[in-house]
């Protein structure tokens, strides 16, 4: 029963994701390639990674990430940020551009916490709450 709930909830965020994925990649102006939706996306979860770091969590050459930052930072998604630490390396910095394409998962992540309030008592909330916090402290 967990792992049909589970999945039922994973599959509904998939899918809000690949929406936003697609009305991302739509033909128009400064649109984003599939792989160039990815790469955004895999930035954002890395939190302001460096282009090796980015590279490596792909598996790509270090020049190849470097073609595909480049592409998002002429497209205008990302900007190059000095270290603070070692001022030769540069973080990959998300722009404002790139937030106003990503509300639809947090959209979503919204109505169903809406949800939970609505339908759960607070004990039950606080109770989720820590589920998800131990769960997602699990998931690598």
């Amino acid at each position: 029963m967990i792992e049909e709930n589970m999945m039922l909830i994973a599959d509904k965020m998939k899918l809000a994701f690949l929406r936003r994925i697609f009305d991302q990649v739509r033909e128009r102006e400064g649109s984003l390639s599939a792989m160039e939706a990815f790469s955004v996306e895999v930035i954002h979860d890395l939190h302001e990674p460096t282009i090796r770091e980015f590279a490596a969590f792909l598996n790509i050459s270090q020049s190849n990430a470097t073609y595909k930052v480049n592409s998002l930072i002429k497209k205008g998604y990302i900007e190059k940020q000095n270290s603070i630490t070692d001022r030769r390396e540069y973080h990959l910095v998300l722009t404002d551009k790139y937030y106003g394409y990503t509300n639809t998962v947090r959209e979503y992540v919204d109505k169903m916490c809406q949800q939970v309030e609505k339908t759960f008592t607070e004990e039950e909330q606080k109770l989720l709450s820590q589920f998800l916090e131990r769960l997602a402290a699990t998931i690598d």
